[in-house]
């Protein structure tokens, strides 16, 4: 695949501190999304992929067996884990490597295990087989390692699937999320997963000044989730990374001139304009 660098790697699961949470899975260093507001640049400085973010991916292309050997040995319950939470585990080469879909098979022999997912692309669809056996246990108690609610995860939920969707519109979009799923493509996976009885929600985040937080832009798009049968949303402000910022002033310039201002009144404010918006 152009662009992917096959890797090996050393460990499959990595601790976190994430709420909800007790293991992170990345299948994937590097995204192709290229998203302008992605902090993992920021948190993987020192990954050979940080100064090509957005068009260089390496692909563990052992992580299914590293995976397959932690959870065998592993006494302790594994509880939930995040996939992924640097990168996109449903990024576009995940259609030809399948490394995510491996890590979840691996994953649903542990009845302790638990899921919960994050993504910008409509691949996750393709997973809906392997989502139905782990909803089977939705009901039951929440697994060890951790009975708090996690961002989006209902209580005792074994798997959840969250959609990142900034604004609604699909060609405002493409201009900060540039190989992503278009939002209409993610609501219309969205509807199919919660037909199918998965557990979906919403994650509106960053929230861009001057774009997305209208009245009228957060009605529709809200109106927009409910209309796929979502029925729990989250947000999140921008977080203002330099690297960040300046490829958003660029972009602000660039194609929406008239919210630059907003922008900038953000990134000298950020308490003031986050009370205010919510």
């Amino acid at each position: 695949t152009p662009g992917v660098q096959p890797v090996t790697c050393k460990t499959a699961l990595s601790r976190t501190g994430i709420p909800g949470h007790k293991y992170c899975l990345n299948p994937y260093t590097g995204c192709r999304h290229g998203c302008l507001y992605c902090y993992a640049p920021v948190i993987l400085r020192f990954s050979p992929v940080s100064d090509a973010w957005g068009t260089k991916v390496q692909a563990k292309v052992n992580i299914p067996d590293v995976l397959f050997k932690e959870v065998l040995r592993k006494r302790t319950p594994v509880g939930i884990v995040m996939l992924g939470s640097v990168t996109d585990a449903y990024q576009p080469c995940e259609r030809e490597l399948g490394l995510t879909r491996r890590c979840l098979e691996i994953l649903g022999e542990r009845p302790d295990a638990g899921v919960s997912i994050l993504t910008k692309s409509a691949l996750v669809t393709r997973d809906v087989d392997l989502f139905r056996r782990w909803i089977s246990g939705n009901d039951e108690a929440s697994p060890a390692g951790g009975n708090e609610d996690g961002i989006g995860r209902p209580p005792g939920a074994r798997l959840s699937v969250g959609f990142t969707i900034t604004v609604l519109e699909d060609d405002m979009a493409k201009a900060f999320e540039p190989g992503a799923s278009s939002p209409s493509e993610r609501l219309e996976a969205a509807r199919d997963l919660v037909q199918a009885g998965i557990p979906v929600w919403v994650f509106v985040a960053p929230v861009l000044p001057g774009i997305g937080d209208s009245r009228e832009s957060l009605e529709g798009l809200l109106s927009a989730i409910r209309d796929a049968g979502v029925s729990k949303v989250s947000f999140d402000r921008l977080n203002p990374y330099p690297r960040s910022v300046a490829l958003l002033q660029a972009t602000y310039r660039h194609r929406f001139p008239g919210a630059l201002l907003y922008l900038e009144e953000y990134l000298r404010h950020p308490i003031a304009y986050w009370a205010d918006f919510e």
